[in-house]
């Protein structure tokens, strides 16, 4: 039987009010993940601060990342990607309200670092 064919765009639904985050597949201790975010934002005062590393690309919409050593959000556009450290404590400052923003995020424990 082949594999099943599925699309990471597909299923967008612009008109929720909560972040939904679907696990795509996970092994080990990595996970893949697709969020998808229609103008929410991480409420005012809490900030991630995650175990492991995240990797996150921006396949649809915007956003803007705050950093908790900055003051100004990085701007995300489709295509963008970057790499969020263990640790790195940070938050979604803003997401585009008038289409969905589709993210890809893995989530894996790096080697030690030097």
């Amino acid at each position: 039987m082949p594999p099943e064919i599925s699309n990471i765009l597909a299923s967008l639904h612009p008109a929720l009010t909560d972040e939904v985050f679907e696990t795509i597949v996970g092994a080990g201790d990595v996970r893949i993940e697709r969020i998808i975010s229609n103008g929410q934002s991480t409420p005012e005062g809490e900030w991630y601060d995650q175990s492991q590393d995240e990797w996150v690309l921006l396949l649809s919409g915007s956003a803007g990342l705050l950093f908790e050593d900055s003051t100004d959000p990085v701007r995300l556009a489709p295509g963008e990607h970057l790499l969020i450290p263990a640790g790195c404590r940070h938050r979604v400052a803003w997401t585009d309200p008038q289409i969905p923003t589709v993210w890809l995020a893995v989530h894996y424990t790096a080697e030690p670092r030097p």
